[in-house]
């Protein structure tokens, strides 16, 4: 199995196993360019053969925060180890980075905690990622993720301040 950085030509499979498991609510439906717009931000695992098996995201919020994202691997290759080889691929991305702080929205806390993650209670301790994604989230009134965090919870926020984060999650729940 090859882990390795998303390339362009990888942004169809991306797009592809991205929004079959949109239908259901894993995943948030994603179009086309957004994809192709942020392949980079994309690790994708193959197999020997060269076929595409699953992939996930790592987004930067600035030196403090990074967050993992859209992490999925095919139905017929669960079980292989792509997910776990992904996601610590791009912790070590994050490091690389300099960022020793890792955050991610989950329905499917188990896997994470086996990768040093752990769940915080109250989302508003992660303001960036409420600016960024849950203000126009179709989700935002009946989320049902768990937020979970590998590192410690950054005491500082570039998209927001803490209070207005706060005063969104209450609104919505």
């Amino acid at each position: 199995m090859l882990v390795r950085k998303a390339l362009l030509q990888d942004a169809s499979n991306v797009h592809d196993l991205v929004n079959s498991l949109s239908t259901d609510g894993t995943l948030l439906k994603r179009v086309f360019a957004e994809i192709c717009e942020n392949i980079r931000d994309f690790t994708v695992a193959e197999s020997d053969g060269g076929a595409f098996l699953g992939c996930g995201a790592l987004h930067l919020y600035g030196p403090h925060l990074s967050e993992v994202r859209s992490i999925v691997v095919k139905p017929e290759a669960k079980g292989q180890g792509a997910g776990g080889r992904i996601l610590g691929a791009l912790i070590e991305e994050a490091e690389e980075h300099g960022i020793h702080s890792v955050c991610l929205f989950t329905r499917i806390p188990d896997f994470f905690f086996k990768y040093g993650f752990r769940a915080v209670e109250d989302k508003t301790e992660l303001p960036d990622k409420i600016f960024k994604d849950c203000q126009s989230c179709p989700r935002l009134h009946r989320c049902d993720e768990i937020a979970m965090v590998r590192g410690r919870i950054p005491r500082t926020s570039i998209l927001g301040p803490r209070i207005q984060a706060e005063q969104l999650v209450r609104l919505s729940g």
